[in-house]
């Protein structure tokens, strides 16, 4: 991509937004108040607002390599914690896609360096599921049901974390996974029952 392109397209994009609305970065610089906290696949194929379809501001933002919740990424814990006590979010999405390239990459032997520790999460996610995966013969549909599984894991450390099971309590917080199909572009609602995972974990994971 020719760099200079992209400022070019920025003029065009000020240009665009000010013939619909003179004001727009007036109200644009004075804060966000998003009611949902998207954690999303850095894959550059996929872009939360365009998405959901959501304007500047309506959604709070966290990409990273196959949508990972991990309790020792201070970054996604960061933004955790602030979407849900700053911001006082009401929906926590959790959206993996099929397609994904790390939950490719995590299934193959192959040494990837740095990756090999944040991968290991979701060869986790295969070994705590491996009975239901291993009886998928069709690698492509077993890589689709890892996605789903992974969105779910994910969904569960959420649940598993202080700032969000307190935001449950007191503020009606929700929790959501959904998978995007690459395919035909639609976004699946995977219906996480996140209040029974919540009521199965707390004996372990309950904190005040």
């Amino acid at each position: 991509m020719d760099l200079n392109k992209v400022f070019k397209n920025n003029k065009s994009w000020i240009q665009e937004k000010l013939a619909i609305n003179k004001d727009f970065f007036e109200h644009l610089a004075k804060g966000q108040s998003p009611e949902l906290l998207y954690i999303g696949c850095s894959d550059s194929r996929v872009t939360a607002e365009d998405l959901m379809g959501a304007k500047p501001g309506e959604v709070f933002v966290h990409r990273n390599i196959a949508n990972m919740v991990s309790g020792t990424d201070l970054n996604v814990m960061s933004v955790v914690e602030y979407a849900v006590v700053i911001l006082k979010v009401k929906h926590i999405i959790v959206c993996g896609h099929y397609g994904c390239g790390g939950v490719k990459a995590a299934m193959q032997s192959v040494d990837l360096g740095i990756l090999n520790p944040w991968l290991r999460n979701i060869r986790d996610v295969y070994r705590i599921h491996a009975e239901e995966l291993d009886l998928i013969s069709n690698e492509d549909k077993k890589y689709e049901r890892l996605t789903e599984l992974n969105v779910k894991e994910q969904c569960v450390n959420l649940i598993k974390t202080a700032a969000v099971q307190k935001a449950i309590r007191n503020n009606g917080l929700k929790i959501h996974g959904w998978v995007f199909d690459i395919h035909s572009g639609k976004l699946i609602d995977l219906n996480i029952d996140f209040e029974k995972y919540l009521e199965d974990i707390m004996k372990i994971y309950h904190l005040d």
